[in-house]
């Protein structure tokens, strides 16, 4: 039987892994990355959603949220304390920014919404919609809470290189109903 401590020492080992490859991606600076990602959102013109500003070695989703942001409510993650939802703040693509916390910039002034869609950055994911994150369960939170209230859509936002194999996850973690990569995109029914 996998005990709590068993499992953390599994995830970080899993999350080690994982930031590599996503390393090794990121410094191969993949043009148009976020092609696939803008086709995506593409048909949901005008449904308010919450893309992230990217930190260290994370894809970039900022073109993709730009064009989205043409056409509807384009939000990005705020983190206002420890074993607390996201809440989300309209962000514009030339508007001013703050340091946020864990070196994320967040907009300048908060005008939060609640997104209907959530593109969701990650450490790994696996071929059925598995999530591995950053071990703060912010996300996890966030999508329960925004799925007890109406449907929400989780899009997954990665390098082809952070899919793997047997993630170690929870019952808390919540799946993803699709990932979109720089060359594919793959959707789990639920």
């Amino acid at each position: 039987m996998t005990t709590p401590a068993d499992l953390t020492e599994i995830k970080a080992a899993a999350r080690k892994a994982a930031f590599a490859r996503r390393k090794a991606a990121f410094e191969r600076n993949i043009p148009g990355a976020a092609g696939r990602l803008s086709e995506v959102l593409a048909g949901y013109r005008g449904v308010p959603l919450s893309g992230f500003l990217p930190i260290r070695t994370e894809i970039d989703p900022r073109p993709a949220m730009a064009e989205a942001a043409a056409h509807g409510p384009v939000g990005v993650p705020v983190i206002l304390g420890a074993g607390q939802p996201l809440k989300f703040s309209r962000w514009q693509p030339d508007g001013l920014l703050r340091d946020g916390p864990f070196g994320a910039m967040v907009p300048e002034v908060d005008d939060f919404f609640e997104p209907e869609i959530l593109v969701v950055p990650l450490v790994a994911f696996d071929a059925n919609g598995g999530r591995l994150g950053y071990g703060g369960g912010f996300y996890d939170r966030t999508l329960e809470l925004l799925r007890s209230k109406r449907a929400t859509l989780a899009i997954g936002f990665a390098f082809d290189a952070q899919e793997a194999e047997d993630l170690p996850l929870e019952p808390t973690d919540q799946p993803l109903d699709m990932v979109v990569t720089e060359s594919r995109v793959l959707q789990f029914d639920r």
